[in-house]
């Protein structure tokens, strides 16, 4: 998982936030605030979650299913597709 470990930091620190966020969501039912409230919380960590998703399948991707892909050739047009399709799922 070179990908993870050259990312390592930046990767840690969006976990971080996501457990900010998370802590935000715990706080905002223990304080009983409302609805709405509590659903924009939990939409903003559940997108925070996907970025973190799509920067791993990314990594992943262009480091190991297409890693001896060359530039410009078929096999890198579709991993381009496939981050593409990707990152417009976990929007």
């Amino acid at each position: 998982m070179a990908h993870t470990i050259k990312n390592k930091q930046k990767l840690l620190d969006r976990t971080k936030r996501i457990a900010g966020q998370v802590d935000a969501i715990t706080r905002a039912l223990e304080g009983e605030q409302e609805c709405g409230e509590v659903l924009r919380l939990i939409a903003s960590t559940r997108g925070a979650m996907n970025s973190l998703m799509a920067e791993v399948l990314e990594g992943h991707v262009r480091s190991h299913a297409f890693a001896r892909a060359t530039r410009g050739s078929k096999d890198a047009e579709a991993a381009e597709d496939v981050i593409g399709v990707i990152r417009a799922y976990l929007k």
